[in-house]
């Protein structure tokens, strides 16, 4: 497919010397013959028209219209106008009765259904904000990461505690065993339950304590 390059705009400050008196034939011509300023009249005649026959569109169909959308049908619209040596916009012919403003915001709304069929074709997809709210139910693999280096650090740590000890830890701290039955499982009183979490837990914190000072 061989693109037309859409001429230059004219840089800030400098005379426009388009006319809006210019008629619908002659701007075309213009637009044709690569004048820039006729591009110019043409965007300020007719980009309220396209915008507005885009949207009536996509609103009737589906439901919510984004900027985004128009923007992209827009653009698709002024690739056709320019695309092949301009063939599409050499076909307006006035003689057939029908006014440029009319045929552009036809060609609009046809991009327009154009835009809507590749949607349908598309998968459905969700919003970033859906995304971000997503639940997941696998284990994020840095906590995962993270998980196993404390419990590498605890068990290095109770290597020094007796069986004893290693066994009221896994009882009580990781299966959260109630005092009650960590009391029944090892034939110990609740009252030696809680006094042995406190010396264990103490012991621990000290241990941490004194990793961290090494360090």
């Amino acid at each position: 497919m061989v693109l037309y390059s859409l001429p230059s705009f004219p840089s800030l400050g400098e005379k426009f010397p388009f006319s809006s008196t210019w008629s619908e034939q002659e701007l075309v011509e213009s637009m044709v013959a690569g004048d820039k300023y006729a591009w110019i009249e043409f965007h300020t005649r007719y980009s309220r028209l396209i915008c507005r026959c885009i949207t009536m569109v996509m609103g009737r169909f589906s439901g919510v219209v984004s900027g985004e959308d128009v923007r992209e049908i827009f653009a698709t619209l002024a690739l056709q106008l320019l695309s092949n040596d301009m063939q599409k916009l050499r076909t307006f012919d006035p003689n057939r009765g029908n006014r440029f403003s009319t045929w552009i915001g036809m060609l609009a709304i046809h991009a327009s259904y154009d835009h809507l069929r590749t949607m349908r074709r598309e998968p459905l997809r969700a919003t970033l904000a859906e995304a971000e709210a997503m639940p997941c139910y696998h284990t994020n693999p840095f906590d995962e990461v993270e998980r196993r280096e404390r419990e590498q650090i605890l068990a290095d740590m109770l290597e020094s505690f007796s069986a004893k000890d290693r066994m009221f830890v896994a009882l009580y701290f990781d299966q959260g065993l109630d005092a009650d039955e960590v009391a029944r499982r090892m034939n110990i009183s609740v009252k030696t339950v809680y006094s042995k979490k406190n010396k264990i837990r103490n012991r621990l914190e000290r241990m941490l304590q004194s990793d961290a000072m090494a360090a």
